[in-house]
């Protein structure tokens, strides 16, 4: 049997079926599973994205299916769960969307899964780390989105503010997916130019700007939920980003979610950090040095994600 790539989708709500869209029109897989509780939608999912493979970059063959279907898979991407309310925080989910999880990450390790699993569900470097326990998976097999969309928020402002491609922006968002990340002002750099050494050069450009720029991109799934009740492009657009990664074994750097054991000072826990990532999963986690400021800002994202997962019941992450 000839071997291909094939990526499983758990959940095909709004952030499942971008994500699948996306797939399709950047052709990165050969078979695309979705699996959802909601049959009827998934089939119609399925139906709609194959009435589009002639006019995609190359054919992947698409089907509804279960979770028999991840023993053959090189990747699950879970994407389903509660989605987050307006007025309600990521942290704020965390009940609704562990039993699930522990049900969804059973039924995948069941059927023979033994390739790499990617959490996209909020929030997600707690749901990261319960995965991760419930799978018994080596901590490099398990992934989660993490500041990957913080990030790309980052560039595009910054590449906006500045008049320059976002492309050529490199800069990071680290810490929790939620209130508490922290953007890395001391490693910011438009097309290799210190973010900082622009500001100190000119008249027109200001660090109280930047600040502001930074709260919109914390604080920006707030605004879209506030207008259109969800978030779903650019996790999207996001996860094609890591699948890409991981299916071409890239060996590039995003921000995910991924296992600390004593990197940036931090053990057992998962959290957005920028990371090497190939056909292995994590390769290395990469340590960028922080100034005082970032690590303490650092320092408190972690603590509050494991004081989040300390209240947890401890039945629920074994």
């Amino acid at each position: 049997m000839e071997r291909v790539n094939r990526v499983v989708v758990i959940g095909t709500g709004f952030v499942g079926s971008s994500y699948a869209f996306a797939m399709l029109n950047q052709g990165v897989a050969d078979e695309l599973v979705l699996i959802d509780l909601n049959k009827d939608k998934t089939e119609g999912d399925v139906m709609d994205l194959n009435h589009g493979l002639p006019f995609a970059p190359s054919h992947t063959k698409i089907w509804h299916g279960d979770y028999s279907d991840c023993k053959q898979a090189d990747l699950v991407v879970i994407t389903a769960g509660a989605n987050q309310k307006p007025g309600e925080t990521r942290l704020d989910l965390i009940e609704k969307n562990a039993a699930i999880f522990k049900s969804i990450v059973h039924d995948i390790m069941a059927n023979g899964f033994d390739g790499i699993l990617l959490v996209a569900t909020n929030p997600v470097d707690v749901l990261t780390y319960m995965t991760w326990k419930f799978s018994g998976l080596p901590a490099h097999r398990v992934i989660g989105s993490g500041t990957i969309l913080d990030t790309a928020r980052f560039r595009y402002l910054i590449g906006d503010y500045f008049d320059v491609d976002t492309r050529n922006i490199h800069a990071y968002i680290i810490g929790e997916h939620g209130d508490s990340e922290l953007p890395v002002w001391s490693h910011a750099n438009v097309a290799g130019k210190s973010v900082k050494e622009l500001i100190r050069g000119s008249n027109t450009y200001q660090m109280e700007d930047l600040e502001k720029l930074f709260i919109n991109v914390r604080d920006a799934a707030y605004h879209i939920i506030d207008r259109k009740g969800a978030t779903y492009y650019g996790i999207a657009m996001g996860l094609v980003r890591l699948t890409k990664a991981i299916l071409h074994n890239e060996n590039a750097v995003l921000t995910v979610s991924t296992f600390l054991s004593g990197q940036y000072g931090q053990e057992d826990l998962y959290i957005g950090v920028p990371a090497i990532i190939n056909r292995a999963g994590v390769r290395e986690v990469v340590e960028l040095g922080l100034d005082p400021d970032e690590q303490e800002k650092l320092h408190h994202s972690s603590e509050l994600l494991k004081k989040t997962m300390n209240a947890l019941d401890g039945g629920m992450i074994q």
